[in-house]
């Protein structure tokens, strides 16, 4: 909706190696033999969405378009990235891509913000996911930026320069071992309810229209629309003023507030955003358990969130670090083993290394 976000990098990495190759795209990598993806052939596949192959045909096509440079590489690639959990696994790929792309045949003259919105393009065109900008911009960019998409074309990216360290407090992320596979219609149905009311407004975005406006019309927009369109476009609103708050309270070296907006998100996510399950099957709801447990677990000593576009996948928390381990063990007692991930920012996105 070219609202604001918070977003940051972190450690957990996908790395290629990687050697020019003549006509083609060959991606080896743990578990995948992709299928070569040759140079002459950029149109749009229809049984490539959702497929990898289709992120690395689009990501060549959109080169092509906007006039920089292609051809063909062979890469191994190796990834920690959790597919399918929230961490933006598609979007790591999309940059990796771009980010060889820019390397070998651009001398790593293409801008990290432009292999973000190149990724995105791929992803919404070719990959069939509608999503937004921001996994791409945090993957490319690196460390933790605000990102004010009111020009969608030219977003203003803020890196924060804060030491999360000093505050004492470690990001956690839990895999509640729900795949977000089948979820698109899912994340779809969220800009498109939000773009509803936007449009009742004669704009494009939400970002568009003032909350004053909004709020004046709701009875009207109940009118028109399903109140599950008015309720989101209300935490849209409340969110975009959190983000500021948030990055503010960092600048100014105040956690105990980062934490409060935190907590206040992650409480619109459930209650007004309501991407925690999906509607289309209430009977599986592992974000809402791990939710409720993390609290329960956490007490005093640190807040918990749903992470990333939500309906499967993670959750985040931020724990004292004196805390940290007992909070590992107690919230895997019900995940499993290896399911709490101690993280840190992540200083650099896509980067090119010489051996």
């Amino acid at each position: 909706q070219h609202g604001e976000v918070l977003a940051a990098a972190i450690n957990l990495d996908i790395i290629a190696i990687t050697a020019p190759r003549d006509g083609e795209i060959k991606v080896l990598s743990d578990d995948y033999d992709l299928k070569a993806v040759a140079l002459d052939d950029l149109d749009k596949k229809a049984e490539e969405e959702g497929t990898s192959e289709g992120l690395i045909r689009g990501t060549l096509a959109r080169f092509k378009e906007l006039g920089l440079h292609i051809g063909g590489f062979e890469a191994y690639m190796t990834s920690e990235v959790l597919q399918g959990s929230g961490l933006s696994s598609s979007a790591a790929f999309e940059v990796m891509i771009g980010t060889v792309l820019s390397g070998l045949y651009n001398d790593m003259t293409v801008s990290p913000v432009l292999i973000a919105q190149i990724g995105q393009y791929t992803e919404n065109v070719y990959f069939g996911k509608p999503c937004g900008l921001m996994d791409q911009c945090a993957s490319s960019v690196g460390a933790l930026i605000h990102i004010d998409f009111k020009d969608n074309a030219h977003p203003v990216v803020e890196k924060v320069d804060v030491d999360f360290s000093s505050f004492h407090h470690s990001l956690c992320i839990v895999d509640v071992h729900a795949s977000h596979a089948d979820l698109t219609d899912d994340y779809a149905a969220i800009p498109t309810e939000m773009k509803e009311v936007a449009h009742f407004f004669g704009k494009e975005f939400l970002r568009e229209v003032s909350e004053e406006e909004f709020k004046a019309h709701i009875p009207e927009l109940r009118e028109k629309m399903s109140d599950r369109c008015v309720i989101r476009a209300l935490h849209f609103f409340k969110e975009d003023a959190r983000v500021e708050k948030a990055v503010s309270a960092l600048k100014n070296n105040d956690f105990d507030t980062f934490k409060s907006v935190i907590k206040s998100s992650g409480d619109s996510s459930y209650k007004y955003l309501q991407n925690i399950y999906s509607n289309h099957d209430e009977t599986n709801q592992a974000v809402s358990i791990a939710l409720g447990l993390s609290e329960d677990i956490l007490g005093d000593k640190g807040v918990c969130r749903v992470h990333g576009g939500g309906f499967a996948g993670t959750i985040q928390a931020f724990v004292e670090d004196d805390y940290v381990e007992t909070y590992k063990t107690e919230i895997e007692k019900y995940f499993g083993e290896g399911s709490c991930h101690i993280l840190k920012v992540r200083k650099y996105g896509g980067k090119k290394v010489e051996l």
